[in-house]
């Protein structure tokens, strides 16, 4: 019986942010696939049996359910040891780039991704809009990445694993990426450690 389970599919980055800290802290884990696509999460008794929000990840452990991914990445830092802050302030600062990226780096890619790649609307005002937000803030953390290999203090934290939700998923939004130099090369190292999976890898896809 594994100690952690996580309802999830590969599509997903945010699912992908507390699948890879599973992963590199060598947790024993089981994936629970989750078919977003087909409408499940939208189900009345999936609500109320998984997560009254209707969203993934979910994570299950020791008879508590945890959702939204920025919380499973404090509680998953908790448990395991690994990739916390070690003090006040890297707590804050952690937050800080967390909270950033729950409203802006992840927010506005994973929108424009799922209308312009997955729903295929092709280009739109909507979609016009989510590409200068994500590239905007895109240009933000490039900046800050410029300064340290890792977003706080200078090592893999919590706060790397939640902006790295979508930036492995492999379809083109229509931003070039490749002119993020400093993301790239904070991708590299995150790639780098034993242990790193692509999502598509991580996670399933459909159900087994």
């Amino acid at each position: 019986m594994p100690d952690y389970k996580l309802h999830c599919f590969a599509e997903s980055g945010n699912a992908y942010k507390a699948a890879l800290m599973l992963e590199l802290t060598g947790q024993d884990w089981q994936p629970v696939f989750v078919d977003f696509f087909h409408g499940q999460t939208r189900e009345q008794t999936w609500r109320d049996e998984v997560n009254e929000q209707g969203e993934v990840p979910v994570l299950e452990h020791a008879g508590k359910t945890f959702t939204q991914s920025a919380l499973i990445l404090e509680y998953l830092a908790e448990q395991t040891g690994q990739f916390g802050p070690r003090d006040d302030d890297e707590k804050r600062e952690i937050w800080r780039w967390m909270l950033f990226d729950n409203h802006k780096f992840t927010s506005y890619y994973a929108a424009l991704r799922f209308l312009f790649c997955l729903k295929n609307t092709g280009e739109t005002d909507v979609t016009r809009f989510l590409r200068e937000r994500a590239t905007a803030a895109y240009r933000i953390v490039d900046a800050h990445l410029a300064k340290t290999p890792f977003m706080v203090g200078g090592r893999l934290t919590i706060a790397d694993l939640s902006l790295a939700g979508y930036v492995f998923m492999p379809e083109d939004t229509g931003i070039a990426l490749a002119d993020f130099t400093h993301i790239e090369a904070w991708k590299a190292r995150i790639q780098g450690l034993p242990g790193w999976k692509h999502p598509y890898e991580l996670m399933p896809r459909t159900a087994s």
